[in-house]
């Protein structure tokens, strides 16, 4: 497994902004600075988050998201008049738990240019490291809106939609594919979602039953990744991590046998950072051919996790899965939107050096 995609040392693929590109992100929307010096300081923000990379002993380098504004809302402009997040609350329930976004899709879906290739290309002149690019999942805009939002401007037919979604994930991992890219990770927020009673209310009060979602969602997957030769594609599953909150909790038990066995992906990243994910016994249904990077390590918060708690945590894996196909990460990315979550670069260190060690320590290598 180590020898390509997943390594044993991962991470999710975002970074906290520096404070001076934010400044100046800021700027750019007063007029102050252009947009040529803007990029010029992404630029020089990547290469440092590259070197931190190294520095630490990762055998992957991501760009850190560094030009992006958040994860997803980067890609999904670039197809047309689409944002994921349209309409957003900062926090429900009075604590921890932000509210779902809401998508608009004022514009059908088009692939006009690569989006990602140039990222590709840059990483790939700054290190020997294996250059991964991360990309929102091909259900995010339908999960945040529904039929409703697909048909409310921009398609009659959902089923148009689906087939331009496709499409343009195709147009995009085959850019990447002649450029040379050979890793790639989706970032889909909907299936780990599926499990949560509440996620499961809001899909029903909309008309959306959530047993049939996760069969198209599925489906539209597994066509997107038949465009994805040459590519070693895994899936991050993610239960929200805007500024340090978190939109779903439950266990990965009703969706793990579809995820595992029916979705052509061979690597999952899997949040196990706290006890919103439930316990490990899901892994029972992960094939013998694919394998697992456990997010074992939190971004949410700055306190440093223990070493021998993770370890036994991936002991404790083991019993489902065997060793050699596990791996460890964060549970999710330092920043998936550019304010970042309430956590320190000193800190967004120290957890990188700590997924670093242990895998050291449990596998040898990193």
């Amino acid at each position: 497994m180590p020898k390509q995609p997943p390594f044993r040392a991962e991470h999710i693929g975002s970074l906290l902004r520096p404070p001076g590109l934010l400044a100046l992100r800021r700027k750019l929307g007063t007029g102050e600075v252009d947009r040529d010096e803007l990029a010029a300081a992404e630029t020089s923000a990547i290469k440092d988050a590259v070197r931190l990379q190294e520095r630490l002993g990762l055998k992957l380098a991501t760009d850190g998201e560094l030009r992006r504004r958040s994860y997803h809302s980067y890609f999904y402009a670039q197809l047309g008049d689409v944002a994921p997040d349209a309409t957003m609350s900062d926090v429900a329930d009075g604590g921890s738990r932000a509210s779902q976004p809401a998508a608009v899709v004022a514009s059908k879906l088009r692939w006009t240019h690569p989006i990602h290739v140039d990222d590709f290309k840059l990483l790939k002149s700054l290190t020997s490291a294996v250059p991964k690019i991360t990309i929102p999942g091909p259900c995010a805009v339908h999960f945040r809106g529904g039929d409703a939002a697909v048909t409310a401007q921009a398609y009659r037919d959902v089923d148009e939609f689906w087939d331009d979604t496709v499409t343009a994930y195709h147009q995009e991992l085959s850019a990447l594919a002649a450029a040379g890219c050979s890793y790639v990770q989706i970032d889909e927020t909907a299936f780990a979602k599926f499990g949560d009673p509440a996620v499961q209310a809001m899909l029903a009060a909309r008309g959306d039953d959530w047993r049939t979602l996760i069969d198209t969602y599925i489906d539209v997957t597994n066509r997107v990744l038949r465009g994805a030769d040459g590519i070693r594609v895994g899936m991050h599953l993610c239960r929200g991590n805007r500024g340090g909150h978190w939109h779903a909790e439950g266990s990965y038990d009703l969706v793990a046998d579809k995820l595992f066995n029916r979705l052509d992906i061979k690597f999952f990243f899997l949040e196990y950072d706290s006890p919103r994910a439930g316990d490990f016994s899901p892994l029972r249904f992960v094939p013998q051919d694919k394998s697992i990077v456990l997010g074992l390590i939190s971004t949410k918060t700055g306190a440093l996790e223990d070493k021998a708690a993770l370890k036994r945590r991936v002991e404790d894996a083991g019993r489902h899965v065997d060793l050699e196909r596990l791996a460890l990460s964060p549970q999710c990315g330092f920043a998936s939107i550019d304010e970042g979550n309430p956590i320190t670069s000193v800190a967004q260190e120290a957890k990188l050096a700590l997924v670093v060690e242990v895998a050291r320590e449990i596998w040898g290598e990193s």
